[in-house]
C-alpha cells in the first residue's frame, strides 16, 4: 500500500494515489488578525512613534540609562539614512559600454602631425614667463623645520589598538580630563565613537587634580560639564584624597543598574600625565599601578580587581591630533617629556602668557628682571646652573621650570567661559519642568562638598563666574569633607 505509485496522465497531473483526495485543492487564505502573533512582540506606528519621542527625551539627559537594551528595536528607532545614489545607468546605459552596441569614443587629439606639434611647441615657448612656472623651486637662505618625532609621542597605532582594547572590554568609561585645563585635554574624537558605535557603554567625566585650582573654577566646571555627562571632581592621593567615595558610589550604582552581568569592567582613559593610574591607585589605597610625574609610563592596559564584581583597566594616555593646537600646545599640556626636547628655552615665553607675573615671583623668589632671559639668567645663578666661565645654562633652568610646570608648582588654571559650553539646550517650559521633576533618572551623581578641597596654591581675587542655575550653596560646602567608605 505504502509502495503504490501515483498514476499521471501525459500532461503529469495525478489521477488517483492513495490517502489522496479527489477534490482540487485552492488557495487557502487567512483572517488578517493581530491574535496569530500573540506570542510575538508587535507594535503599532502610534506606539512606535510615541516610543521614539520618549526615547529621544531620555537620551539627552546625562543621568539616564536604558537598562535592558537588547530588547529594542534600534532599526526601527532611528531614522534611516539618505545615501545619494550614483546615476551612472543613466549617464551611460550598460549596453552601450559592453555588449555589441557598445561605443567608443575617439581620443580628442590636440596635434594630428610632427609639423603641427612643432607649431605647438613654438606657440607655447612664445607664451611661457618664467615668473608665473611654479615648477621652478627657489633657494632659500633658510629651511622651514618639521616637526620631530618627539611631537608624535601618544598617536602611534599601538597607542590606539591599546586604547580600542580597552574601550571595547569596558561597561563604564571614566574619561580623567586635568581640572586645568579640562577643554583642552578632551577626548572628543572617542566621544564621538562611543555615541556612534557603541551608545549601550555609559561614559563619566573625572576632573582629576582639583587641588592645583580655585573652589568656585571647580564648582563652575562641575555645573557646565555635568550638563553633558556624569562629572566627578576629585584629587589623587594615597593620604589626603578627594572624591573617592563619590566615585566608588557611582561605580555601585552602575554594578545595579548590570545587575544582570557577573562583573562590570570600568575602563579609564585620556590624555597622557593627567593622572589615570594615580586614580586607580587612590581607589585601591595602595600602588598597584605604575606612576610618575612623566608622560607614557604606562605602556599596556592592565586589569586591577576593585570589589568583587567591579574591575578597573588601566590605559596609556593617547593624544588627539588637533590641526588646531601647535607644539607649544603639546608642551603646555604634559605630552611630552621635557628632557627630549631641543631647545627648551624656545616655550618659556609662552608659558609666560598663560600665568601671572605675581605667580612666577612668588614661585621662584626672583622680582627684579626685565624679560623672560634674564630672569633664566637669574635662576641659573640662584641654582648653580652654570657652564665654564660661568655662563648660564639656559637650557637646564628652562627645564626645570617646565617640569614645575607639568607638575603643578606654577599656579595655572583655564577659566570656565562665561556663556557656559556650546550645548545644544531645549527650552525649559513649564510643562517641561514639570515633566522633569516628575522623572527620576536611573543614576544619581553623588553631591560633593566641594569646599572642603585643600587648594595646594593660594591664587588672586579674579572675576568669578556665577551661574544662577547653581543650587549649591556656600553653606554645604563649608562643611566637613566627604569621607571615603
Amino acid at each position: 500500500m505504502y509502495r503504490s505509485k501515483a498514476r499521471r496522465d501525459r500532461t503529469g497531473k495525478i489521477l488517483h494515489q492513495d490517502f489522496k483526495s479527489k477534490d482540487v485543492s485552492h488557495q487557502a487564505r487567512i483572517e488578517p488578525n493581530r491574535r496569530w502573533f500573540g506570542p510575538v512582540r508587535t507594535v503599532t506606528q502610534d506606539q512606535l512613534q510615541t516610543f521614539r519621542e520618549a526615547y529621544e527625551k531620555h537620551k539627552q539627559q546625562p543621568n539616564s540609562y536604558v537598562i535592558r537594551s537588547a530588547k529594542l528595536p534600534y532599526s526601527l528607532l532611528r531614522d534611516p539614512k539618505n545615501d545619494t545614489p550614483m546615476h551612472l545607468l543613466e549617464v551611460e546605459t550598460y549596453t552601450s559600454t559592453f555588449g555589441k552596441k557598445s561605443t567608443r569614443k575617439r581620443p580628442k587629439l590636440a596635434v594630428h602631425s610632427m609639423e603641427g606639434l612643432a607649431r605647438e611647441s613654438e606657440e607655447r615657448e612664445g607664451r611661457y614667463e618664467r615668473s608665473e612656472d611654479k615648477n621652478i623651486k627657489e633657494e632659500l637662505d633658510y629651511r622651514v623645520m618639521k616637526s620631530t618625532k618627539n611631537f608624535e609621542k601618544g598617536q602611534s597605532n599601538r597607542i590606539w589598538n591599546e586604547l580600542y582594547k580597552v574601550v571595547d572590554s569596558s561597561d563604564v568609561v571614566v574619561q580623567v580630563i586635568d581640572a586645568r585645563d579640562p577643554i583642552g585635554t578632551r577626548c572628543d574624537k572617542i566621544e564621538e565613537h562611543m555615541k556612534k558605535n557603541c551608545p549601550h557603554k555609559h561614559l563619566v567625566l573625572l576632573l582629576n587634580k582639583v587641588d592645583l585650582i580655585p573652589t568656585w573654577a571647580t564648582k563652575k566646571w562641575l555645573h557646565l560639564l555635568s550638563k553633558e555627562y556624569p562629572t566627578i571632581a576629585f584629587h589623587a592621593s594615597l593620604t589626603n584624597s578627594f572624591g573617592k567615595g563619590s566615585l566608588i558610589q557611582l561605580l555601585r550604582q552602575f554594578q545595579h543598574l548590570h545587575a544582570d552581568k557577573q562583573q562590570i569592567s570600568v575602563g579609564f582613559i585620556g590624555y597622557p600625565n593627567v593622572g589615570k593610574s594615580s586614580v586607580i591607585n587612590t581607589l585601591r589605597e595602595k600602588k598597584v599601578c605604575s606612576v610618575a610625574p612623566i608622560p607614557g609610563q604606562t605602556k599596556v592596559w592592565q586589569y586591577i580587581t576593585l570589589f568583587r564584581k567591579v574591575f578597573l583597566i588601566d590605559c596609556p594616555g593617547v593624544v588627539i591630533p588637533s590641526q588646531n593646537e601647535s607644539e607649544e600646545d603639546l608642551v603646555y599640556k604634559g605630552v611630552l617629556r621635557i628632557e627630549n626636547l631641543e631647545a627648551p628655552e624656545q616655550y618659556i615665553p609662552g608659558l609666560w602668557k598663560r600665568t601671572k607675573k605675581e605667580y612666577i615671583d612668588k614661585t621662584y623668589d626672583i622680582h627684579e628682571y626685565q624679560d623672560e632671559i634674564e630672569f633664566l639668567e637669574k635662576y641659573a645663578a640662584k641654582t648653580g646652573k652654570l657652564m665654564k666661565k660661568g655662563e648660564p645654562d639656559i637650557t637646564a633652568v628652562s627645564k626645570m621650570i617646565l617640569n614645575d610646570w607639568l607638575r603643578g608648582k606654577i599656579p595655572y588654571f583655564r577659566a570656565p567661559p562665561e556663556g557656559g559650553l556650546p550645548v545644544k539646550e531645549e527650552k525649559d517650559t513649564g510643562k517641561k519642568r514639570k515633566e522633569k521633576e516628575k522623572e527620576k533618572p536611573k543614576l544619581v551623581v553623588p553631591e560633593q562638598k566641594i569646599g572642603s578641597i585643600r587648594v595646594r596654591d593660594e591664587f588672586q581675587e579674579e572675576k568669578k563666574v556665577v551661574d544662577p542655575e547653581e543650587v549649591r550653596s556656600e553653606e554645604e560646602d563649608g562643611e566637613e569633607g566627604e569621607e571615603a567608605p
